[in-house]
């Protein structure tokens, strides 16, 4: 044992092998061009050697390092074991770990895949896709499912637990899914490192939710006659869409992602489908005199879209309206989601409506699940007098005395 010594092998030039002793031997050939000599590692076992397996380059493996390989062979062989056929046993094993593994960031691809069919629209993948990119890839992303502990997702949690309540609580939410993902997947044994419950609950402050929410600031409806004054005759795309969101108290991008195959100026009626409301219900809204005129107006032929900007192709940004309305002068404080609130003010102390008529005008959800399940329509031709009454009070019409 202990033949060689590091000044004996780095003097050797003599070709064949160099016994170390147990087993080991330095292997010395010429390289396939003749140039220069290569020394490598074998260990031999059985009678006369007649078994043999490369222990690697003495570039990548020192006499010390060699001694340690022959040394486990060695072990190997005294308990009946081959080791050339442990070692390709580990290959296989390390390969089918190998695929087996699966990064955070490539299971939030495929979950999403898996999943997008079932989400309303294209912009709720891209939302958990900007999310975990910003909040959870930097931490986690290069990290294999089955390694993310529970520390990962606190590292990523609590700089924005108390500050960002709303975007922690989807980050959460979503890495939670991507490990069930993996763990479904066989991709991750251990438990889910971003449960909520007896995980992470006991280890981040509790948020008042209720304190983080921000209502968005809106318009007095005292004011709402003044303001529409001044925009209704505007003929930029920006103020139309505008009067239209307000009379017909939708959302931003129910707005803006109009199309005129929705709209039916014949009957008096703008059906936004299913796909793009918030709740995933198809909303019919009753369109007043006043967004029937504004609507007839302009060029249905322009292109399929009704609200578009030099491409008729393309509809307005959602911030179009947003900036439109910032720059006009004492209505910087206000936004475009803040005028559904006017309206739902208006309706609770001007007009004469039953709150499930109001809130289904905004295409609101009924907050009383005993409610709800006896609601069979949708009060179309409630609504149709309410938001006529609604555009009456926005321009300014009196009501007729009865």
């Amino acid at each position: 044992m202990t033949k060689l010594t590091a000044l004996k092998i780095k003097a050797i030039t003599t070709l064949g092998m160099h016994s170390d002793g147990g087993g080991l031997h330095l292997k010395v050939q010429k390289s396939k061009d003749g140039s220069r000599l290569n020394k490598s590692w074998i260990y031999r076992w059985g009678a006369q050697g007649r078994n043999s397996m490369g222990l690697g380059s003495l570039k990548n493996f020192s006499l010390a390092d060699a001694r340690e390989r022959a040394s486990a062979c060695r072990k190997m062989v005294a308990e009946g074991l081959n080791p050339r056929d442990e070692k390709e046993k580990d290959k296989k094993a390390i390969l089918q770990a190998k695929k087996n593994t699966i990064t955070f960031k490539a299971a939030t691809k495929k979950y999403i895949e898996i999943n997008k069919a079932s989400w309303k629209n294209a912009k709720h993948g891209q939302q958990w896709i900007n999310t975990l990119e910003t909040y959870a890839n930097p931490v986690i992303g290069e990290t294999a499912c089955a390694d993310v502990t529970k520390e990962d997702v606190l590292k990523i949690l609590k700089p924005i637990w108390t500050s960002k309540a709303e975007t922690a609580r989807r980050v959460r939410t979503r890495i939670e899914r991507v490990l069930g993902w993996a763990i479904a997947k066989g991709y991750r044994n251990a438990p889910n490192a971003a449960a909520f419950k007896d995980n992470l609950e006991p280890l981040l402050p509790k948020v008042n939710h209720r304190l983080q929410v921000k209502h968005h600031s809106a318009m007095h409806y005292d004011n709402i006659p003044t303001f529409m004054q001044s925009i209704k005759d505007d003929p930029t795309v920006s103020a139309r869409a505008l009067v239209i969101c307000i009379l017909t108290a939708t959302r931003t991008s129910e707005t803006t992602d109009a199309t005129w195959d929705e709209i039916n100026l014949r009957k008096n009626i703008w059906i936004i489908p299913k796909n793009r409301m918030k709740k995933g219900v198809e909303h019919r809204i009753p369109l007043s005199t006043q967004a029937h005129q504004k609507l007839s107006e302009m060029d249905s032929m322009a292109g399929k879209v009704v609200f578009h900007g030099k491409r008729p192709t393309k509809p307005i940004s959602n911030m179009t309206m947003l900036k439109y309305l910032k720059n006009r002068e004492g209505c910087r404080e206000f936004t475009v989601h803040g005028f559904r609130s006017t309206f739902r003010d208006w309706a609770a102390e001007k007009a004469n409506y039953p709150r499930e008529v109001c809130e289904q005008a905004l295409a609101h959800s009924l907050a009383d699940a005993t409610e709800a399940a006896y609601q069979r329509g949708d009060y179309f031709e409630k609504r149709k007098e309410l938001m006529q009454e609604w555009a009456d009070y926005c321009f300014g019409v009196k009501k007729k005395s009865k």
